[in-house]
């Protein structure tokens, strides 16, 4: 600016027609308030621009205060996340475990009732068996008893197979 108005000077007092000592000084006096007005205008300008420029670092800190939060709340859903997959991880055990519990709990009964009834059969056979020789010996009197054995042993003497199976129990 200040070069500005030392070429304008320069023109003036070169090139223009020649003035008198009062337009000289009114002249000079005007360049004074043209310089003083710009001097204004300048600072004014200067002032303004750093207001701006005040302004823009004001805003920008903001947005940086912003962009802070917004990274707070993306770590905060970030560790939220992480909490939420902890604890679903944790179900899934607790889950699994609890079906291992139940499939032992299962196979622990289905083990006991066919032990049970496998148990429970040979029993009642056993059983059964005793009651029907009773029951025989108090039907077939010992003299009965002779007699079926001693009509074996005569069936035996013509049938080989019956004559085998009275040897192998010791009958014959």
């Amino acid at each position: 600016m200040k070069k500005i108005l030392g070429v304008l000077l320069f023109l003036f007092t070169n090139f223009a027609y020649p003035l008198s000592p009062s337009e000289e000084k009114q002249l000079l006096k005007d360049i004074a308030e043209i310089k003083a007005t710009l001097k204004t205008f300048m600072e004014q300008t200067d002032k303004r621009f750093e207001e701006l420029r005040e302004d823009m670092n004001k805003r920008f800190e903001l947005i940086d205060k912003r962009f802070e939060q917004t990274d707070k709340r993306f770590e905060d859903v970030n560790n939220r996340i992480m909490e939420l997959r902890e604890d679903m991880n944790k179900r899934f055990e607790r889950l699994y475990t609890f079906l291992w519990i139940i499939t032992g709990i299962f196979t622990t009964l289905t083990t006991s009732v066919i032990a049970f009834a496998w148990w429970d059969r040979r029993t009642i056979i056993r059983k059964t068996k005793e009651e029907i020789f009773e029951d025989m010996e108090r039907e077939l009197k010992p003299e009965k008893f002779k007699k079926l054995l001693n009509t074996l042993r005569e069936k035996a003497k013509n049938d080989k197979e019956l004559e085998a199976i009275l040897k192998k129990y010791g009958l014959l």
